[in-house]
Parts: C-alpha cells; structure tokens; sequence
C-alpha cells in the first residue's frame, strides 16, 4: 500500500489530501477567511439560561452566541477513574440536573467549540476539555485512562495502560491513548504528556487574566494538524507545494516527531501539485449533487441548517430480486 499527503497552499485556503495507491481517499480544506473554531477554548460569558432547552446561550466573542447543553457541562461527579475504549467526545445521555443549577446569567467560564457555526445557528461548545496531541489526547478535567479501540492487539493495550498508569499520575489528569500510539516507547510518551501538561497550564494561566470573548487556546492550523494526525510510519511522503509552509512542517515534525520529519519535501513542479496527481478531477466528482451509482440508480445530497440529506433513486436499476 503505497500512501502520500498531498498540501496545497494558496492565499485562499490549504487544502490537504490523503492519497493512497493513486486514489484520493481523504480531503481537508481550510479556508484562510473562513477558518473553524472547532477545538478553540475560549473564555465566555453565560449570557441566557433557558431551563425549557435545557441549555444556555454563551458569549464568546463570535458574530452569534453559541450553544451550551446541560449535558455537556463537566460536574465533578465525572472524574471516575477507569479504562474505557474511544470515549466519545460529547457523553452520553446521563442523570438530568436542571441547567438552573449549573449555571447562572452572566457568569464567566472557560468552554470548548465542538462544532462549529453555521448558517444562523451559533457554535456548539462543551465545558469537558480536551487537547490533541501526537499520541493521545488530554482530559483536564477527568481521570479517565482510554485505549483508543483501534489498538486491538491484547498485550499493546496492556503495555500502553500500564505505561500511562505510571506516567500520567503525578498529574492526576485523565488521557485518551490515541492510534498512533501503538508501539511508541515511553520516552515518546512522556514527551507528549509534558507537551500537554505545559498547553494546559497556559490555558489556565491565559484564563485567569483573559477577557470574556478572548480564545485562550487555538487549536493547530490545518497543515500542523495533518503532520500531527495523519503521518504515519506507512506514508511515504507528505509533498507542500509552499516552501514557507513546507519548512514550518518540517520544524514541528523536527520536534514532535523526528523520525518522520524526512518525509517532508517541497514540490516544486510546474504543473500544480492535485492537478498532477489527478485530485483536482476527484474533488469535482465528490462534490457534484447527484452522484451516479454503477447500478445505474444515483444519490442526490443537499446540505441544510439541520442535516444533510441523502435521496437514493433507483434510476433505471429494476433488479433481479426482491
């Protein structure tokens, strides 16, 4: 299996795609006017409770408030310890406490987008923090210890949770052990749990002496983020066709992960660089509205404030059988 990233930088947007044996399997588009909150922590200001929502609007300096269920507020009844398998990023359905008792008009407090704004509907926020890095995931505010599912080998999980039992205690936070985790020494571990522990502290620094509506925390930019999340020791190369960018990968790589920091070169062609392997044509196929099926039946996709919808017509596909 033959594997490559592919980045494209230009003054609009970046886009990044995942190539595997010449077929575009992944694309992630960032647009330089129009880039996502998702993964921001801000410091908000409850600006309305509404017990009938259970929920309340924040101010956290965006066009439109945004959103905060009860559900996702944190409550110190979550800091179980334990081992679970990819905990979800929102919780699931748990004992309802009247939002009145969580929270109160006008009172400040640090949240997390989940999701974020569109159309007329503001940002979706949690108060449950979470910070990515290379090879896991950080829980301030829990104590939860989770092997991401993927890792199926029995003695990997066993190896990766007693590591993490020892590593992770002096701080007394909670971790999620992501994919890329799986064969990492405990230097490499350690690494990251400091890395972690010094985001974090600035965050709690940051929102003590930040004004309601300031991001106390940005997540990485789309180039960083695909170093950080998509670079595996299966990919060959990760191509950028901006020498700018393509030396501000190499140095994160450098430090985060060095044994992969060669696989990062400039491409300098003529032709630009998803003309070259043909992902410009993919990226036209996958976003057309209807999209035909080899039986001869087609999808039609609309996108709204609420859903996406997806209509399946059998076309001229009549079949055999029932």
């Amino acid at each position: 299996m033959s594997e490559e990233l592919l980045v494209n930088v230009t003054p609009r947007e970046t886009r990044v795609a995942v190539v595997e044996n010449g077929m575009l399997q992944e694309l992630h588009i960032e647009r330089g006017s129009q880039r996502g909150v998702v993964g921001n922590i801000y410091k908000g200001k409850v600006q309305r409770v509404m017990p009938g929502m259970q929920a309340a609007f924040v101010d956290i300096g965006l066009d439109r408030a945004a959103f905060l269920h009860a559900n996702d507020i944190f409550r110190s009844s979550q800091l179980d310890a334990g081992e679970v398998d990819d905990p979800p990023a929102t919780p699931s359905m748990q004992v309802q406490i009247p939002i009145t008792e969580l929270l109160r008009d006008g009172a400040e407090i640090v949240v997390q987008v989940v999701k974020d704004p569109i159309g007329s509907k503001g940002a979706r926020l949690t108060t449950q923090i979470s910070i990515p890095s290379r090879y896991m995931v950080l829980l301030p505010r829990s104590r939860v210890l989770g092997i991401s599912a993927r890792i199926e080998d029995d003695e990997e999980r066993a190896r990766l949770k007693s590591l993490m039992t020892e590593l992770a205690r002096p701080g007394g936070y909670g971790y999620i052990v992501r994919t890329n985790a799986e064969g990492q020494p405990a230097e490499a571990l350690a690494e990251d749990i400091a890395y972690l522990k010094r985001a974090w502290d600035l965050v709690e620094a940051n929102s003590a002496t930040a004004k309601v509506g300031s991001c106390v925390y940005e997540d990485l930019s789309l180039p960083l983020r695909a170093v950080r999340d998509l670079i595996r020791r299966d990919v060959e190369k990760v191509k950028v066709d901006s020498r700018e960018t393509c030396e501000r990968l190499r140095e994160f790589a450098a430090q985060y992960m060095p044994g992969l920091a060669d696989k990062i070169e400039h491409y300098s062609g003529a032709r630009p660089i998803f003309d070259m392997y043909g992902v410009e044509d993919e990226i036209q196929h996958a976003l057309e509205k209807e999209v035909p099926l080899k039986s001869g039946g087609t999808l039609v996709i609309d996108q709204t404030e609420a859903m996406t919808t997806v209509d399946v017509n059998t076309g001229s596909f009549l079949g055999q059988r029932n």
